[in-house]
C-alpha cells in the first residue's frame, strides 16, 4: 500500500483512540482515554521478542504501532518486515512477535484498544543489547628492546562494553590494565609474549590476542674450557640468547674458521653453537673465540682447549 494510503489511515487510527501527534505517554487524569505505560522489556540482538497486550469485550479496532509505523491493524499486517508476525488475536489477547532483533528495533510500541466506551492504549520500550565486538586492534608488533609502547584495543556493544589487557605469562603475574590502551614504557625483553584483550558486557565476550616482539642484543653464556687426549673427539660449546637469531662465528686468535676447516665441524642449532674436533692433534690446542651477532649487537666469549694426559 502506497505511503499516502498508510498516513491517512494512520491519522485515522490516532483520531479513533484520540492519540496525540507524538507517542502517547502516561495519562494523568483522563476521563476519555486508558494510557497505560508497561515495564521495559530488554532482548539481546538475534533473539525474538513478543509484545502482547489484553482486549477484552466490546473491542470494535486495534492496532500495534511502531513510532510513526503502523504494524498491525487488526489482522492486517501493514508492516513490510518479514521479520514482523501475528502471534494472537482475540477478544482476550493481541500480540505480535519481532524475530531476529536489532538495534533498529530499539523504542517504544503501542498497542491501541477502542471499545465501545473509550480507546485503550499500552505503550512498552523495547531495549536492545547488543554483543561486544572488538572493531579495532593493535597489529602484531615488533620493537626493539628500550621502546615505548602503546597497545591498543576498541569495542562496541550495548550495554557498553569494558576492555581490559593482559600479559598472557606463564607465572601468572604478567602485565594488565583496565583501560583501551596499554602503555608499556622503555619495555624490557621480560615484557615480550602475546597480550589478550577482552571485551566484556551483560551479553557476552569478545577476546582477541596481539603478539608483541621484543628485539635485542646477544648475550652469551660464559664459556667453559675442554680438556681433551690427543687423538680423541672435543667439542667447545658456545649458547647466546638473542631476539632475533643470533648468528655465529668461531676464531683461533684473529682468524676465523669455516666450517670443514682442517677437519673442524660448525653446528649451529638455534641458540647453540658447538665447534667439533674428530681427532685433536697438539696443534689445536689454544684459545678460540665465539662470536654471536644479530642487526643489534654483538657478544663473544673466549674457550681454551687444552691437553689431557692419557690414564692407562
Amino acid at each position: 500500500r502506497n505511503g499516502r494510503v498508510q498516513c491517512a489511515t494512520l491519522l485515522s487510527l490516532r483520531l479513533m483512540f484520540f492519540l496525540p501527534a507524538g507517542l502517547p505517554v502516561r495519562s494523568q487524569g483522563d476521563s476519555q482515554s486508558d494510557n497505560k505505560v508497561m515495564d521495559n522489556v530488554t532482548v539481546r540482538q538475534g533473539e525474538t521478542v513478543f509484545l502482547s497486550c489484553a482486549q477484552g469485550d466490546f473491542v470494535t479496532h486495534t492496532a500495534w504501532l511502531n513510532r510513526s509505523s503502523i504494524l498491525y491493524a487488526g489482522e492486517d499486517k501493514w508492516s513490510v518486515d518479514p521479520r514482523v508476525s501475528l502471534v494472537t488475536l482475540n477478544q482476550e489477547e493481541f500480540s505480535i512477535k519481532i524475530e531476529n532483533v536489532d538495534m533498529t528495533d530499539e523504542g517504544q510500541y503501542i498497542c491501541a484498544v477502542q471499545t465501545s466506551s473509550k480507546p485503550r492504549t499500552t505503550s512498552v520500550h523495547i531495549i536492545v543489547q547488543v554483543p561486544p565486538k572488538i572493531m579495532s586492534l593493535s597489529k602484531d608488533i615488533v620493537v626493539n628492546e628500550g621502546s615505548n609502547v602503546t597497545l591498543m584495543c576498541s569495542a562496541s556493544g550495548k550495554p557498553e562494553p569494558s576492555v581490559t589487557w593482559k600479559l598472557l605469562s606463564p607465572s601468572g603475574h604478567g602485565l594488565s590494565s583496565d583501560d583501551e590502551y596499554l602503555e608499556i614504557p622503555a619495555i624490557t625483553r621480560q615484557r615480550a609474549g602475546m597480550y589478550e584483550c577482552t571485551a566484556v558486557n551483560e551479553v557476552s565476550t569478545d577476546v582477541q590476542t596481539v603478539e608483541l616482539t621484543v628485539n635485542y642484543a646477544p648475550s652469551v653464556v660464559e664459556g667453559k674450557d675442554v680438556g681433551v687426549t690427543l687423538g680423541q673427539r672435543g667439542v667447545l660449546q658456545c649458547e647466546a640468547d638473542a631476539v632475533p637469531q643470533a648468528d655465529f662465528e668461531w676464531y683461533r686468535d684473529d682468524r676465523r674458521i669455516f666450517n670443514g676447516f682442517d677437519g673442524i665441524e660448525i653446528e649451529d642449532d638455534g641458540a647453540l653453537s658447538k665447534l667439533t674436533f674428530f681427532n685433536v692433534s697438539e696443534a689445536d690446542y689454544g684459545n678460540y673465540t665465539c662470536v654471536a651477532i644479530n642487526k643489534l649487537g654483538a657478544a663473544n666469549t673466549s674457550i681454551v682447549l687444552y691437553g689431557e694426559s692419557s690414564t692407562c
